[in-house]
């Protein structure tokens, strides 16, 4: 049992699972993409937010374990609505293919979860010669989020109804490197350090959060952007580091959030009324939570922001 369960002022704590913060609440008629969506605590956000009537589009790069997920949602769930796309966050012309696939179905976009990632791996430059783990983490969800952005924008507007982006982000942030982000360095294999480049990567998915906040308020867009860290759970996100991997096998069952927890702010920040209206901001335990002053800095966001789109043009 996760010993720190204290309710926090939203009414849940660490224990709370994805169900218990959906509660009650219809999201029928809405559309989500679910990055990520084919294992872990991504499968586990489809399938509630399915449970809950949302129509859900996984985002995913194997489409085998995809379809295992869908047929096990729609087993638990005959009314679900569960659709598959192709998605490798790591190649921009996978994320382009993603979006103008889903784009030209005709389908709205009301919810964006940014969820799918990679921790802490060895050295390696993605096919657009990216340092893998910024690459997949930061860079290909910049980079989806852009191309969605119309729909979600026409979305909102036709259907009255606030749209929210949610980038899943990890309490690594607070551990990158010195300056927060390498923008000089983002290839130097010579100083790569993948733990530093996993916090690097999840502060940027902060900063992303933060600067789409402050457009969508400056242009006056009915959309919300805020970002999470959803708990230390045992994933297969650890398969990189066979030790780690030993040691969160064994101390798991007592210390860490199983996947039902894991998946709870991601589903909190992404359907609960209390979180509407709320933008820019960063969750824990379905609670709002204080990041660093690097995850506040509204001019590294900013600069992060320029720095990508050069990336992806």
């Amino acid at each position: 049992m996760w010993p720190f369960n204290r309710k926090g002022v939203s009414g849940f704590s660490s224990t709370s699972t994805a169900q218990d913060v959906t509660h009650d609440i219809d999201a029928t008629g809405l559309t989500a993409i679910v990055t990520g969506a084919s294992s872990g605590i991504g499968a586990e956000t489809a399938r509630v937010l399915a449970l809950r009537g949302a129509h859900v589009i996984m985002g995913v790069r194997n489409m085998t374990a995809a379809n295992d997920v869908k047929e096990s949602i729609l087993k638990e769930i005959p009314s679900a609505k569960v659709d598959a796309i192709e998605l490798d966050l790591s190649s921009m012309d996978s994320v382009k293919k993603f979006a103008s696939e889903f784009n030209s179905s005709g389908l709205p976009l009301n919810i964006l979860i940014n969820n799918a990632g990679i921790m802490a791996c060895p050295f390696a430059l993605s096919k657009d010669n990216i340092e893998l783990q910024f690459a997949t983490n930061h860079i290909g969800h910049f980079l989806l989020t852009h191309l969605l952005l119309d729909n979600m924008k026409k979305t909102a507007h036709e259907s009255k109804k606030q749209g929210r982006i949610v980038n899943v982000a990890s309490e690594a942030h607070r551990f990158p490197y010195p300056e927060g982000i390498r923008f000089d360095k983002i290839n130097d294999q010579p100083s790569y350090n993948s733990w530093r480049a996993y916090g690097q990567s999840k502060l940027a998915n902060i900063l992303h959060a933060n600067e789409l906040a402050r457009r969508f308020k400056e242009d006056g867009v009915d959309i919300t952007a805020n970002s999470l860290h959803p708990g230390v759970i045992s994933t297969n996100l650890i398969r990189h580091n066979p030790v780690m991997s030993g040691v969160m096998n064994f101390v798991g069952r007592l210390l860490l959030k199983n996947v039902q927890q894991g998946a709870a702010t991601t589903c909190y920040v992404a359907l609960h009324p209390q979180a509407k209206g709320i933008s820019g901001k960063y969750f824990s335990d379905s609670n709002e939570y204080k990041t660093t002053p690097y995850g506040t800095d509204a001019d590294l966001a900013k600069k992060l922001w320029d720095f990508s789109i050069n990336l992806i043009k």
